[in-house]
């Protein structure tokens, strides 16, 4: 009944499997590939025909965990998985960059790759079992993929590097390097690394290049045994040649002319005039015209492609190496507890910081467990941006991965939740963009913390490479323009500061970069870096001492563990009525920490004090103030240090005879107290004759 096929090789210490046969027979590639215990069922299918009229190679990847790969029943109202969490789509993008440049440059057919995660061992992180997965499946399916692709998790620790780290090594890790790419070369990196030099960074990548060729040779291996017959790819149309001989002749000196315009709005506007005229003239063939906007867009790759690598002059008339003009401010909002403002050429973020509290914190509910993050940036690509119209809607794919990027190259230099108790927001609004925006937006967030007081111990920057590479000829171009990342072969962002690398991202859209270019291209871009430090510091140079005024306070108090139950009271009553009473907000850890935010002075001491006064012991000899809560006939019960009570007998009432305790307090009354000692079961004597019920002092005895 099954036809399955199977391959496993040993890859750092652990098994990898990959078996296809059983599974998802249906679709033109599945593999099911699992190492250690964490399985991924990865499927591929496409078009069997071209969608019509598509200038674009129409690929979806999605990947998706459910989460009874680790036992568990989803959260929530509805129980079942919905919209895709942040972990799911970053990781289809990551699966999606290496892939994607792979596959013929005719193929339009629409194309799906989906990655279920169906078992998670909780050690081997399933992003990696899926992008092999996803490679095995494409090289079995018949598609015209170039592949296969391997594709590892790099760490760091005591000077040597891992593969593949357990999940829970690598937080303590020095570095997390993904990076993936053919038997040839790299294509895809991503990295969170802690002030790496360029020189450990380019290291990893070449060392994790090595480790995933065993990988490729095993699904190599498998699809000789099982591969479907490959599918044609359409030729070229005979016009095309054609057309562009005549597009070159009539347009090409227009072309290269408009190109030189380094304004990005009046250069838009004399290509999208050209565009038009060289449609109008090819309006009488129908099939030239139809061929038209591909050879068009290849033509002017080949113009802006050819220029810089014959004269090293870019379309703005900058050098290879050169950094656009940057403006650096900070303080340019009002009522933000910090702002940043960063500007390079015709690309500016507008970024904010605002402090909040543990109770701000993000909580994500992961298929390793829930977690809370106290440091969130969030991206956003409003329309106007870019000058265009468009419907405002959640953040989609790209808006997630390039905050997520930011925050990579930021959350290596933030300090710890002990050392600075704030829940941090920082929110990047691209108000303009012509390239780079993601990597203005970790200057634009480094000047904003700064400026809220959030104790960096140093800026950070970013900066995207670029680069053309015609034959054995190249140029890589520092701080790429919008054009220069879409016409060119490589988007390469290195962000950190004057210590080392924080991020490194890289994608290819050539078959592969050889380690000679990403070192070329990460000397570049430390220089880059070095020089937009610079400027930024002119802006601010530390953080300020301070938080804001209209951030909240926080005060961090120590209390016995045992302690805590009374401090939140049952059902929470205790620490709710201090909440509302005094205006503050409480976090209160497993370990007895205890956070007091508020806007003023006055609300953290009162609450302070409440709490104090709770977790207090009540010595002998002291004096306290409380409210009597219950009168009895042998004396009255009093309310002190929070929820102690102790009793007033009837004979310590007064320095005279009470015939009944209600003859001299009621409930509800507030009284002074001295602490006489326990009784023998413990509970607390008190004395209200021994203190001068009108100022709360002690009343000496008279010889």
């Amino acid at each position: 009944m099954f036809d399955v096929h199977r391959k496993e090789i040993d890859w750092g210490g652990r098994p990898l499997v990959l078996e296809t046969g059983r599974i998802a027979r249906q679709a033109d590639g599945a593999v099911m590939a699992r190492y250690g215990d964490t399985v991924v069922l990865c499927t591929a299918v496409g078009d069997k025909s071209p969608k019509a009229g598509l200038d674009f190679f129409p690929l979806t990847v999605n990947y998706q965990e459910k989460t009874a790969a680790a036992g568990k029943i989803p959260g929530g109202f509805i129980k079942r998985e919905g919209r895709p969490t942040e972990k799911e789509t970053l990781t289809s993008r990551l699966i999606d960059r290496p892939i994607r440049p792979l596959f013929a440059k005719n193929f339009k057919n629409e194309t799906q790759v989906i990655c279920t995660v169906l078992s998670h061992d909780l050690e081997n992180d399933p992003d990696m079992v899926a992008m092999v997965g996803a490679s095995a499946a494409l090289t079995l399916s018949g598609m015209p993929f170039m592949g296969p692709i391997g594709a590892c998790r790099v760490g760091y620790r005591n000077g040597q590097f891992e593969l593949n780290p357990a999940q829970s090594d690598v937080p303590s890790s020095e570095l997390d390097l993904v990076v993936a790419g053919t038997s040839e070369g790299v294509l895809m990196v991503e990295s969170e690394a802690s002030e790496l030099p360029e020189s450990t960074m380019l290291e990893a990548v070449n060392w994790g290049h090595q480790q995933y060729q065993k990988v490729i040779d095993a699904i190599v291996e498998l699809a000789e045994e099982c591969a479907n017959e490959p599918w044609s790819v359409p030729e070229d149309p005979a016009e095309k040649e054609t057309v562009h001989a005549k597009l070159r002749e009539q347009f090409g000196g227009r072309l290269r002319e408009a190109y030189a315009i380094a304004d990005k709005k009046q250069r838009q506007v004399e290509l999208s005039t050209i565009r038009q005229e060289a449609l109008d003239a090819l309006a009488d063939n129908e099939m030239e015209l139809y061929v038209a906007p591909s050879v068009l867009k290849d033509l002017e790759r080949e113009i802006v492609r050819g220029s810089i690598i014959e004269s090293g002059k870019r379309i703005d008339g900058r050098s290879v190496e050169s950094v656009r003009p940057i403006s650096a401010e900070v303080g340019v909002l009002p009522r933000t507890h910090g702002s940043g403002l960063f500007t390079r050429g015709e690309t500016q973020a507008m970024v904010t910081t605002t402090l909040g509290t543990g109770q701000d914190e993000q909580i994500v509910d992961a298929l390793e467990g829930e977690y809370r993050q106290h440091f969130m940036l969030h991206y956003n690509f409003p329309p106007y941006c870019v000058g265009e119209t468009g419907r405002m809607m959640a953040p989609g794919r790209r808006e997630i991965g390039h905050g997520k990027l930011a925050w990579r190259a930021l959350n290596p230099i933030m300090p710890s939740k002990e050392s600075f108790p704030y829940t941090v927001r920082v929110l990047s609004e691209i108000t303009e963009s012509n390239g780079s925006s993601s990597m203005a937006t970790v200057c634009g967030s480094s000047l904003s913390m700064m400026d809220a007081g959030v104790p960096l111990p140093r800026s950070c920057a970013g900066i995207a490479m670029g680069l053309i590479k015609e034959g054995d000829n190249y140029a890589v171009l520092s701080d790429i323009m919008g054009d220069e990342d879409h016409l060119g072969d490589m988007d390469f962002k290195v962000a950190g500061t004057r210590e080392g690398v924080t991020s490194l991202q890289m994608d290819i859209k050539i078959t592969s970069v050889t380690s000679e270019i990403m070192q070329v291209a990460l000397n570049q871009a430390h220089d880059g870096r070095m020089h937009i430090l610079g400027e930024m510091e002119k802006a601010i140079t530390a953080a300020r001492e301070g938080v804001s005024e209209r951030a909240p306070s926080i005060t961090v108090i120590e209390v016995p563990k045992e302690k805590i139950r009374d401090i939140i009271g049952p059902g929470g009553k205790v620490v709710r009525e201090i909440c509302e009473e005094t205006g503050a907000k409480i976090d209160i850890e497993d370990d007895g920490t205890v956070k007091i935010a508020a806007v003023d002075k006055a609300a953290s001491d009162a609450a302070i004090n409440r709490i104090r006064g709770i977790t207090a012991e009540p010595e002998a000899g002291e004096v306290y103030q409380g409210k009597v809560v219950k009168i009895m006939d042998f004396g009255a019960f009093v309310n002190f240090l929070g929820t102690r009570d102790g009793l007033v007998h009837v004979s310590q009432m007064a320095d005279y005879r009470v015939n009944h305790p209600r003859d001299l307090v009621a409930e509800g009354d507030m009284v002074y107290v001295k602490c006489l000692g326990f009784d023998d079961r413990g509970k607390v004597k008190l004395s209200m004759k021994q203190v001068d019920q009108e100022t709360g002092q002690e009343i000496e005895k008279s010889e």
